[in-house]
């Protein structure tokens, strides 16, 4: 897998590199803040993007969606030293396809990454337990397993968001994304459910729910 590691400390960064480099994975550029990030994904078209949170200038939030955007077909996985509810709520509204903890064992790290490329979610621990409890809270209605384990994070909330009747230009300006890349996402998510339109794949959902 193509990675692109953005964290504004070297140390950390040489770090990942090396931890990556003995697991099979190819890091292809590394950026110290989230302008430099956007441009690379861009350049670079990586698999995954390993992104920190807390830097200067242009910070991991406001990066992410901009690098979803710049490089639709990449997932974004954050990893960071902050497990804030706010934090990771933005996080995963921003369409990132997991939240990892800097305190996790390098091995769970590489473990998780490695679920991300087959297309399955990336939560800490703890970062999990209190997704969980804001979705409890929320009564959010969710997607289920069935449907949500075939499709990345960001393609989860454009059919959440088509459930809505939104139109793309909707879908768009409620992510801030273009509505380029919401067709992406909507012809990903249709290939990966096995469906032809929209409306089909609505079905597919409704019936999840009910089964």
């Amino acid at each position: 897998m193509r990675v692109l590691l953005v964290d504004d400390h070297p140390i950390t960064r040489n770090a990942l590199s090396a931890l990556l480099g003995q697991h099979d994975f190819t890091v292809v550029g590394e950026a110290a803040d989230g302008a430099e990030a956007v441009e690379l994904a861009r350049k670079l078209r990586p698999q995954l993007v390993l992104l920190d949170l807390s830097m200067p200038g242009l910070g991991g939030l406001e990066a992410l969606p901009r690098i979803r955007d710049a490089a639709p077909e990449c997932e974004v996985v954050v990893l960071t030293a902050s497990g804030t509810e706010q934090n990771l709520l933005s996080a995963i509204r921003g369409g990132a396809a997991g939240y990892l903890l800097k305190s996790e064992p390098a091995e769970r790290i590489v473990g998780f990454l490695r679920g991300v490329g087959k297309g399955e979610a990336a939560l800490s621990g703890e970062v999990a337990r209190r997704l969980l409890e804001q979705v409890r809270e929320g009564g959010t209605r969710g997607v289920p397993d069935v449907i949500a384990n075939s499709l990345s994070a960001r393609e989860v909330e454009v059919l959440l968001l088509l459930d809505e009747h939104l139109g793309t230009d909707e879908v768009a300006a409620r992510l801030y994304i273009s509505e380029h890349t919401v067709r992406s996402h909507v012809k990903s998510l249709l290939r990966k459910l096995g469906v032809s339109s929209r409306r089909e794949a609505l079905e597919a959902l409704s019936s999840a729910r009910t089964a």
